[in-house]
């Protein structure tokens, strides 16, 4: 018995220092506070000096694509008096810091409505300094943006291969087609098409018409790329990406332009035409 509880605790060590070693992203990021007193101070020239130069800051706001001086004045021209965030993402992620906030505005400007915006930032330490090297924000989202990346979408085990093989049969008796959604539980955009699915002008065209496939990618999206293959996932567009499949497996349409790659400045209008596209005649 005293060799079990030996063993036991010699795990439990090994296990707290593998953690211990692990780097672990901090309840709060500093430099992000920072960032946020500029916006609510106004501060021009604070905000601007948190953003990279070299490289330049890449920017998109609402699918357009710009430089930081955009984000700076898309901050500074609202004038917010408060902003409450709720932080969805604070974690390592190839070399930088990937934060995703959700934020809800209190305008300065007279009669300015209070509204919401998602914003997703990539920090990196240049030198002692850290500054934002992308930024993609969302002006008022029309589609429910999560407050948390928690929901295991896409689980590490599954083995997609055999779940298409089961809804097939599935798919053919009901004379449904297959939905095939590529992508990965790190993936915000993922999240964002998982609460679409949920919608009730979304939910009952998905139930009528298709059997759903979620297909993992993987951290490096290096899973199931026989799949990506075989149903035409152009992955240098970004996911989450979808294809449509007949119930005997074969490709009906997958997506080219990375169409569904920035779910969270969608219009599930766009969703809902795209469906009714391609359910079965």
């Amino acid at each position: 018995m005293g060799k079990i509880i030996q063993f036991a605790s010699a795990l439990m060590l090994v296990a707290f220092f593998a953690f211990a070693q692990t780097p672990q992203p901090a309840p709060t990021f500093a430099p992000f506070e920072q960032w946020k007193s500029a916006v609510l101070s106004g501060d021009a020239a604070a905000l601007k000096s948190l953003y990279s130069t070299d490289p330049p800051a890449q920017v998109q706001v609402n699918l357009t694509k710009s430089g930081a001086d955009t984000d700076i004045g898309f901050w500074l021209v609202w004038k917010p008096r408060s902003m409450k965030t709720y932080v969805v993402r604070n974690e390592p992620r190839h070399g930088h810091i990937s934060y995703i906030f959700r934020a809800e505005v209190v305008p300065g400007l007279p009669n300015a409505p209070t509204f919401w915006v998602t914003e997703d930032q990539s920090w990196q330490q240049q030198g002692n300094q850290w500054r934002l090297i992308s930024v993609e924000l969302t002006n008022s989202p029309k589609l429910r943006q999560p407050s948390d990346m928690k929901k295991n979408i896409y689980p590490a085990g599954a083995n997609a291969h055999a779940e298409i093989k089961e809804v097939e049969e599935k798919a053919a008796n009901a004379h449904k087609r297959l939905l095939l959604v590529f992508g990965a539980n790190w993936c915000f955009d993922c999240h964002v098409l998982d609460l679409a699915f949920q919608r009730p002008d979304i939910a009952p065209i998905l139930v009528a018409n298709y059997e759903v496939v979620h297909i993992d990618l993987g951290p490096e999206e290096e899973k199931n790329t026989d799949l990506v293959k075989k149903y035409e996932i152009p992955l240098n567009k970004g996911i989450p990406a979808l294809a449509v499949a007949e119930s005997d497996g074969q490709l009906v349409a997958s997506q080219k332009n990375g169409e569904f790659e920035d779910a969270r400045s969608l219009a599930p209008e766009f969703l809902v035409a795209f469906l009714n596209k391609w359910k079965p005649r």
